[in-house]
């Protein structure tokens, strides 16, 4: 059984410096159980639908701009798994999931944080899309459904940010962080504690921390997946606490 992974990725810089949020997903690499195969939701992917990338050798999508020219220099070289894509095509429905048909790949999303956790890029790696237009329970369904293959061995990562606003950020990394965005982040994690997922997926913007912290819903979604991957008797672990330049909160966890 694989655990069901959440990382708050922050900052596309992340990938290419060594700070204590880095160093915590080498060790947690280290110690994480070997996948036969990686599932990755990344907020960097929304489309109208759900689709999985299906190519032999998933392409690396940069999407970021005007950040130093290291960050566009790094290879992350996994191979994908047409079969395991076939088999959540086929084993998720109602839901569609379209192969991406090369048209996609991995993302600063994805990419970013495997480079640390599984550096060798020796496993193979989907990533699966964010359909924007369904909410909350209709992540939490698919995620739901991605909990089978957790039993054979696949490892399911959420990729975003419980507190992501861009608006109000710092370029200073280590900047203090907002009291609205560490008030937001701490209600998070009692809920998550409290295994009250269904206050996660609806109760977020009822406050004003919660609408500065998830002012878009992209880095909040993949959260979804994690929640609905998570068995009742999962154990549930903080990887990674603290926050990053103000306004986005690094926090990872995980079942399992």
């Amino acid at each position: 059984m694989m655990p069901a992974l959440f990382i708050g990725h922050g900052s596309p810089m992340n990938a290419v410096q060594d700070n204590a949020f880095t160093q915590t997903l080498t060790r947690l690499g280290a110690k994480l159980p070997r996948p036969k195969a990686i599932v990755v939701i990344s907020a960097h992917w929304t489309t109208e639908g759900t689709f999985i990338t299906s190519a032999k050798k998933p392409k690396l999508i940069y999407d970021m701009y005007g950040f130093p020219e290291e960050l566009y220099k790094i290879k992350y070289e996994a191979a994908g798994d047409e079969n395991l894509a076939r088999e959540i095509q086929l084993k998720t429905e109602p839901t569609t999931v379209h192969f991406d048909d090369g048209h996609w790949g991995l993302d600063h999303g994805a990419w970013g944080i495997l480079k640390y956790l599984f550096p060798k890029a020796d496993i193979p790696v989907l990533q699966m899309s964010i359909d924007i237009n369904q909410g909350p329970r209709h992540h939490f369904e698919l995620g739901k459904k991605l909990q089978q293959w957790r039993e054979s061995g696949v490892l399911i990562i959420g990729s975003g940010n419980v507190v992501h606003n861009l608006k109000k950020i710092s370029w200073k990394q280590d900047e203090k962080p907002f009291d609205w965005a560490v008030e937001f982040d701490e209600w998070f994690k009692k809920k998550l504690i409290d295994r009250d997922f269904a206050a996660i997926s609806h109760d977020f913007n009822k406050t004003s921390s919660g609408q500065l912290s998830v002012p878009t819903l992209e880095h909040y979604f993949p959260i979804h997946y994690i929640l609905g991957a998570a068995k009742a008797t999962d154990e549930l672990s903080f990887e990674f606490e603290g926050m990053q330049n103000g306004s986005i909160s690094m926090r990872a966890f995980k079942f399992g």
